[in-house]
């Protein structure tokens, strides 16, 4: 009897625990999105509550954000999740797409901290870290704690992987931690559409829908420019690294884009969302006729057919190596990380041009250069 007592009461307390959340978040308006599949937003009086999506397992929560505005007082019973006062006003920052788009805000004055400066090619950020105006915190998978603290930022955005098995000590130092998951995104506008929720939390809400509304719109003239095409070539996507060669998967959002530019890829009916790590063997199997080979390298110069073969002699056996139609992306001399995963409309014309040469009135290509021949 003792137990069944003590079951009752707990089943009692719970409820009474359980019966808070529904009120506090009954009335609630959400937040319209458009592509973004991974996020939904929830306002109530007095703050907002953002939901991310696990896009590693269905139906779990990744993680709960409530917002609530610093000028005013914690409303009582909130709903569960981690408090972030808005507007952000100090962050910290571990990859440099999102301190492109703070500067995108014209708010980078509230990048206090980086992490993997090595990765961040702006100009701004690195010459503010050699001034000591931003903080060089150290490498992101083992960033210094007390460098973090010491600049009391209001939030850290990292980008979250799967089964990363946590933050470590970045979990302890109550600062509360955004999980930036929009590369998880099924399509290009989807992950584009996050810029709409980081506006939120920095105050910028209206100019950063604005953004979100002129990058769509110009996608969405492309992708029709692109259907206008006869054919539809196919790609052969980055190159081997190491040992692996990651393919973007046909749920990826860069598998996504090449459909859009009127392309196929040999994985075009891949299920991941993410890349598809391969032997060599297997990408020279079913990619080895692609019509066009587009692949992303870091270089203090362009590359060229013969350094692309010496960095594996198994290239000359694709038809795209044969007939010169390989095209690389030097990311150490553009801002390819910087830019495409909130404007894939400037990736999206990159495509379209390199795929279907006889559309013309497109921009110069912006990432992406045709490999000269010697």
């Amino acid at each position: 009897m003792r137990y069944v007592n003590y079951f009752i009461i707990v089943m009692l307390l719970t409820a009474c625990r359980g019966s808070q959340t529904p009120s506090a978040e009954a009335g609630g308006d959400s937040v319209t999105f458009k592509y973004a599949t991974q996020l939904s937003v929830v306002r109530y009086d007095g703050y907002a509550v953002a939901s991310l999506k696990n896009p590693w397992k269905e139906g779990m929560t990744l993680h709960r954000y409530v917002l609530v505005p610093s000028d005013q007082e914690l409303p009582p019973h909130l709903p569960n999740g981690t408090i972030i006062r808005t507007p952000v006003r100090k962050a910290v920052m571990f990859t440099t797409v999102h301190c492109a788009m703070l500067m995108e805000f014209g708010l980078e004055d509230r990048i206090s901290g980086v992490a993997d400066l090595k990765y961040i090619k702006i100009p701004w950020v690195q010459q503010k870290v050699r001034e000591g105006r931003i903080a060089d915190v150290g490498e992101g998978m083992s960033p210094v704690i007390e460098k973090i603290i010491d600049q009391r930022p209001d939030v850290l955005f990292l980008s979250p992987f799967e089964n990363s098995g946590g933050y470590g000590k970045l979990e302890d130092i109550d600062i509360p931690i955004v999980e930036c998951a929009e590369y998880m995104e099924p399509s290009p506008l989807a992950r584009a559409e996050w810029i709409r929720f980081y506006g939120m939390l920095f105050g910028c809400e209206k100019r950063a829908d604005s953004l979100f509304n002129v990058t769509d719109s110009s996608y969405q003239a492309l992708k029709s420019i692109a259907r206008t095409a006869k054919k539809n070539p196919s790609v052969l996507l980055d190159k081997i690294t190491g040992s692996v060669w990651y393919v973007p998967g046909g749920k990826s959002t860069i598998g996504q884009m090449v459909q859009d530019a009127g392309g196929t890829s040999p994985w075009s009916a891949d299920e991941h969302s993410g890349s598809i790590s391969l032997p060599f063997e297997t990408v020279l199997e079913k990619g080895s006729e692609a019509d066009v080979w587009m692949f992303r390298y870091s270089g203090d110069h362009d590359i060229t057919y013969d350094e692309l073969l010496s960095d594996h002699h198994g290239y000359s056996q694709f038809k795209a190596w044969r007939n010169h139609e390989a095209y690389g992306c030097n990311v150490e001399q553009g801002p390819f990380y910087e830019e495409t995963p909130f404007h894939p409309d400037w990736l999206l014309s990159d495509f379209i041009s390199i795929l279907h040469p006889e559309i013309k009135g497109l921009r110069p290509q912006r990432y992406f250069k045709k490999l000269v021949l010697p």
